[in-house]
């Protein structure tokens, strides 16, 4: 038995947040448990080796949906990092913060002191702009943000958008939502800035903060209705940690409620039909699973200038590399995103409901559990394009009392006539912009769809073949006030004492963007909201 002021549960976006700043007093004594183990590794480090991770059984848990008939019924492939860092150490780094009308929407559902103006200051406090202070951002923060490259791909687009009518925007993250421009990333010097070198890889030096890697939680404690610690399996043996003051679970969307529902918290049927003592009858435990869905569309490139080409040619695949080891430059050191857009897929819509980006590069494959991953073999790159507000809602549910069973998720995709509607509206504005000056000399085919794809019909089928997750599953263990909540807006979980729910599951409704950056946020106010408790129950 090991015993600390509060265990976090997770090194994820969320949890290296909820523990660097809990022991950054020195008041209180913390203990961080990850399942999975150091992120030091090159390709983690290098930006452009997301891709190499997208896959990798060793830093990913690599789940996978159940079959989603709205899909023809195949899988989709959810990569989630295993590793410090969790998924922020395998993602895109794409900055993004969504809408004001997400949070401001959060606080109209009765989740007071979630509105835009009260969240950002922890946006603002979580960043190391390179644009530096100002009314919506901060620097001096963990997270370095820097500009994205600026590439002719990009600038093209960009240019064809504004010719096609749709506004330039310099910073998503401002008053301007609307129209396209070069994202941010979070990247400090070629190298990725993810909450486990920005705020853990700090803080593991404090005496009060103890990090147990390759530890797999199993169960949570709870005696008369009370967290009393965490027991979880390391090593082949099991081990107990103790939290006298709280335990914070960060475990994400998918792992978060299978945590919840083994320990007997979730709908009492399920659990009774695991054989699991019901603690708590909380239907919304695993209800709601939101998830951005989208298809990306390839295109022949006239020049031999995409990352593609790159990556393909063993030479110029050399020179890449040295350029990265010796100045951290080059395209290893990006994303690969050269711009990104928000429009309206139809004109009426009274906020953008689409997103368009541009990356430098294009895969074989669909990014399904059901096809490769590789990269095409010629001079190509894509546009993904997504919906913003998908009206499809899914679910997280335990197969097993056996936390090393994978839960069973269901996103039920691509089912609602809407989102049919959304999804073929943005094609057809990215195919506009595609089609305008200067983007169109870049252009010499349309592989995906296709040319000849034009029928709604034929755009949906291609939709259901193509189309995937944009692995910014939300919402499982909603935050709010009715039946279906699961923790109140100070982030407890409704009927258990002692036990809070600190990441992106608690997110009422999905934001409009990329939600690693809003996770982080949600992991500093939960932060603050347990020390401001902790002072006033001193």
């Amino acid at each position: 038995m090991q015993e600390f002021d509060y265990v976090v549960v997770g090194a994820g976006s969320a949890g290296c947040v909820v523990a660097a700043r809990l022991s950054e007093s020195g008041k209180y004594s913390v203990a961080l448990l990850e399942a999975g183990g150091e992120d030091g590794q090159f390709w983690v480090e290098a930006p452009l080796g997301f891709g190499k991770l997208y896959n990798s059984p060793l830093l990913n848990w690599a789940y996978e949906s159940e079959p989603e008939s709205g899909l023809g019924g195949t899988r989709s492939y959810q990569p989630r990092g295993k590793l410090l860092g969790g998924t922020g150490s395998i993602n895109g780094m794409v900055y993004m913060r969504g809408r004001r009308e997400d949070y401001d929407g959060w606080r109209e559902r009765g989740n007071v002191g979630w509105g835009y103006d009260d969240v950002l200051p922890y946006f603002k406090r979580s960043e190391d702009n390179i644009r530096g202070e100002g009314p919506f951002h901060g620097a001096g923060g963990p997270i370095a943000v820097v500009d994205g490259p600026h590439h002719e791909l990009g600038t093209a687009f960009i240019e064809a958008a504004e010719a096609c009518g749709f506004a330039r925007t310099a910073d998503h993250a401002s008053t301007r939502h609307d129209g396209f421009g070069v994202p941010q990333m979070t990247i400090r010097k070629g190298r990725r800035s993810s909450s486990a070198t920005a705020y853990l890889r700090p803080a593991r030096k404090r005496p009060n903060l103890r990090v147990i890697l390759n530890a797999l939680a199993t169960r949570l404690i709870i005696k008369g209705g009370v967290a009393t610690g965490i027991e979880y399996q390391a090593g082949g043996r099991r081990a107990t940690v103790s939290a006298r003051k709280e335990v914070i679970v960060c475990t994400g969307a998918f792992n978060t409620p299978q945590l919840l529902q083994v320990s007997g918290l979730g709908p009492a049927q399920l659990l009774k039909d695991n054989g699991i003592q019901v603690i708590a009858d909380l239907p919304g435990v695993g209800a709601d699973l939101e998830d951005h869905f989208g298809v990306n569309m390839v295109f022949r490139c006239t020049r031999a200038i995409t990352i593609t080409d790159q990556v393909r040619n063993p030479l110029r695949r050399m020179a890449m590399g040295l350029q990265y080891l010796a100045l951290r430059q080059g395209s290893i050191a990006t994303h690969g995103t050269y711009c990104t857009g928000y429009v309206r897929s139809d004109p009426a819509r009274p906020v953008p409901d689409g997103h368009i980006s541009l990356v430098g590069w294009a895969r074989a494959g669909n990014g399904r559990s059901d096809s490769g991953f590789g990269l095409v073999d010629y001079p190509a790159f894509s546009l993904t394009t997504s919906i913003l507000q998908p009206e499809s809602r899914g679910s997280v549910r335990i197969r097993s009392a056996d936390v090393s069973v994978a839960p069973e998720i269901r996103f039920n995709f691509f089912q609602s006539p809407r989102d049919h509607a959304t999804l073929l509206g943005v094609i057809r504005i990215a195919r506009r912009i595609v089609a305008a000056e200067p983007m169109r000399d870049y252009v010499s085919e349309e592989v995906l769809p296709g040319a000849v794809i034009r029928s709604d019909d034929d755009l949906l089928e291609f939709c259901r073949t193509y189309g995937r997750s944009t692995h910014h599953a939300a919402g499982s263990c909603k935050m709010g006030v009715g039946p279906n909540a699961v923790v109140d807006q100070r982030l407890r979980v409704r009927d258990v004492h002692s036990l809070r729910i600190v990441d992106a599951s608690i997110m009422p409704t999905m934001v409009c963007g990329n939600i690693n950056m809003p996770v982080i946020m949600i992991a500093e106010k939960g932060a603050a909201m347990i020390l401001e408790d902790a002072n006033a129950s001193a």
